[in-house]
């Protein structure tokens, strides 16, 4: 192998597939990133075979080969080259890859690329489209409400069902649920559901970048993976396997009251409450009230610790229902207050010991339900 590219691009690539390196394995090969020639472009993978990452970028080919070199070594070099043509240049017998920047020179041992764990590529006639902005938008709003343990591993997933010419994601960690549905451009030839790792999709969500083109998704026939390419790169994840709570009996069909308040003023509220509630168990208290002889609709929240004071904010507020004072973990709020993308933000609610939902005004495609907490005996 013989390849010119430019230290910029190659930086950039070998940040982007670094993602997917296992960090600690018994596997050298798998702290390795793959690096080959591929149509006359250079080709960079990588993957601790969970997630597996590949990107394409430009170069000079003169000769065809492949290798791959540890991950933090390559990473580390390129990253500290000046901002000039790299060369590089394999010895296939003693597997060693030359790399050379304006004054410097390294010589990097590598494994057999023969050994390192092949990556599926993309079949585009296969392949559902996807908006970017509109993917990235999903991700971002079902992720954060997925779990993080392993104890439940189905819920570290994100339940995606394909019907129609719609798209739902789903997520849950048992405290909280995070649903929402997006349109597809044409329908798919036959609806299925696959749960994602949630951490896959915050991958494709951090390298999709500024793409415009659509995302294409493609499971694979035997529903054990799926792959999302973007514009010069492929990334493929394993799928988790078992059965996802069913998440549209959970969903309240009703509520007593309805409220409806400014997303950035509760949003900013509801962060100020947390510097007390985070010495109270993260909750934060809301009583919400109509408008009545004591003045207009409202909503008060109150966070107290027992050794720091307490901390009472209202802002205004339309409400349709009775009176009433739930409290929430003052974290999940800020959460999904940060991904809500609406001006307004509506709670509903039945009582103290329900759950809650809240929604953008501006839409109905997104639904969070929130599992409220014990108010307790206050003196």
């Amino acid at each position: 192998m013989r390849v010119s590219c430019l230290q910029e691009n190659l930086a950039k690539g070998v940040a982007i597939v670094g993602r997917a390196v296992a960090s600690r394995s018994t596997l050298p090969v798998l702290e390795n990133i793959y690096v080959g020639t591929d149509d006359g472009r250079l080709k960079l993978a990588a993957t601790n075979l969970e997630i597996g990452i590949t990107c394409w970028i430009g170069a000079q080919v003169e000769e065809e080969g492949e290798i791959s070199v540890p991950a933090r070594v390559v990473t580390d070099l390129v990253n500290s080259s000046p901002p000039e043509r790299i060369d590089m240049a394999l010895n296939v017998r003693t597997q060693t890859l030359q790399i050379h920047c304006a004054q410097f020179q390294a010589q990097l041992k590598g494994i057999d690329a023969s050994d390192f764990p092949i990556i599926p590529t993309a079949e585009q006639d296969k392949a559902i489209h996807v908006a970017p902005d509109t993917l990235r938008e999903m991700i971002s709003q079902v992720t954060f409400a997925a779990a993080t343990d392993e104890t439940r591993p189905i819920l570290t997933g994100v339940l995606t069902e394909f019907e129609g010419a719609s798209l739902t994601m789903a997520s849950a960690d048992g405290f909280r649920i995070s649903v929402r549905k997006a349109p597809l451009p044409e329908e798919v030839p036959e609806s299925f559901r696959v749960i994602i790792p949630a951490r896959a999709l915050q991958e494709v969500a951090r390298i999709m970048g500024d793409q415009e083109d659509p995302v294409e998704i493609l499971v694979t026939q035997k529903r054990n993976q799926v792959l999302f390419h973007m514009q010069n790169i492929d990334l493929v994840s394993q799928l988790i396997e078992g059965n996802f709570p069913d998440y549209r009996q959970i969903l309240p069909s009703s509520h007593v009251t309805r409220t409806v308040v400014d997303t950035g003023e509760f949003l900013r509220a509801i962060r100020r409450a947390r510097i007390f509630a985070r010495d109270a168990a993260n909750m934060v208290r809301l009583q919400i009230s109509g408008e009545s002889t004591e003045g207009p609709a409202r909503v008060r929240i109150v966070a107290e610790a027992a050794e720091l004071g307490d901390n009472v904010e209202e802002i205004g507020a339309s409400v349709e229902g009775e009176d009433i004072e739930i409290a929430f973990n003052v974290r999940y709020l800020i959460d999904v207050l940060g991904v809500l993308n609406s001006a307004q933000t509506i709670i509903e609610t039945t009582d103290a010991t329900s759950r809650g939902v809240i929604l953008p005004a501006s839409n109905d495609d997104f639904t969070h339900v929130i599992m409220p907490m014990h108010i307790g005996q206050r003196g």
